[in-house]
């Protein structure tokens, strides 16, 4: 019993996460949130920040550009669904899209200087406090690593040349060594991906995503991951006779 209240205490009680929204789907800014705050109260602090509103805030998460959840659980607990830091939380403004179109609705705008000049605005607190975008260091540290993770990611995908050998580490999956058989894009997804054919059936493919063939190999020996992901070099095929055990 000792030992799982030693194993509960030394998780992190908080991590770190980018947010993003849909008004430019750039990651802004970077916050550190309590673990066991709920989802409910992580989108009231997302309303400060962000200027949407919690009452139709929409909250998805990322871990690069894969989805891995929404989170529609206002009672769950942020830990319950982040277990790393450096996730994505982007921020859908679902009142945007609610289409109050109505010729018979009366519509209420603001031009941009008349915005400008109210004092009970999000973005007069946000300047005011200097949070996500009118925090000039942060937003400079911000770009800095963004440029940072984009050199490397292309340097890294300009050494995967098709047919090079490689090992792939994934957290939370073992080294796999393999061929790389595709570099480039994959359709309805951003960035670049390696395509590598592995050594033993460990994928998730053939070559294929969504319908469309990449390459051509036996099912499970396929499988695209981020360059970051891939290392090239002297990886010879291992041996996996396992006849001439003991």
């Amino acid at each position: 019993m000792s030992e799982i209240m030693q194993l509960v205490d030394s998780e992190p009680k908080y991590i770190t996460a980018n947010v993003s929204n849909s008004h430019n789907d750039v990651v802004a800014f970077e916050i550190k949130l309590a673990r066991d705050m709920t989802i409910a109260q992580l989108k009231t602090k997302l309303e400060i920040l962000t200027g949407g509103s919690a009452s139709t805030m929409k909250v998805e998460l990322y871990k690069g550009d894969s989805l891995v959840t929404s989170f529609n659980n206002n009672d769950a607990k942020l830990g319950f669904y982040i277990d790393c830091d450096g996730m994505r939380l982007h921020v859908i403004d679902t009142f945007a899209s609610f289409g109050f179109d109505n010729e018979s609705v009366e519509k209420f705008e603001l031009t941009k200087d008349q915005y400008e000049q109210r004092n009970d605005s999000v973005r007069n607190f946000l300047k005011q406090n200097r949070l996500g975008k009118y925090n000039e260091e942060e937003m400079q540290q911000m770009e800095a690593k963004r440029r940072e993770h984009a050199e490397e990611l292309l340097n890294r995908a300009e050494l995967c040349t098709v047919g090079s050998r490689c090992e792939v580490t994934v957290p939370g999956n073992p080294t796999r060594r393999g061929t790389v058989m595709y570099n480039g894009p994959l359709e309805g997804k951003n960035g670049i991906f390696i395509g590598v054919q592995y050594d033993e059936p460990l994928g998730k493919n053939n070559g294929s995503v969504a319908g469309k063939s990449y390459f051509v190999c036996p099912p499970n020996y396929g499988g695209f991951v981020s360059p970051l992901s891939v290392q090239v070099g002297d990886f010879p095929v291992e041996n996996f006779d396992l006849d001439d055990e003991l």
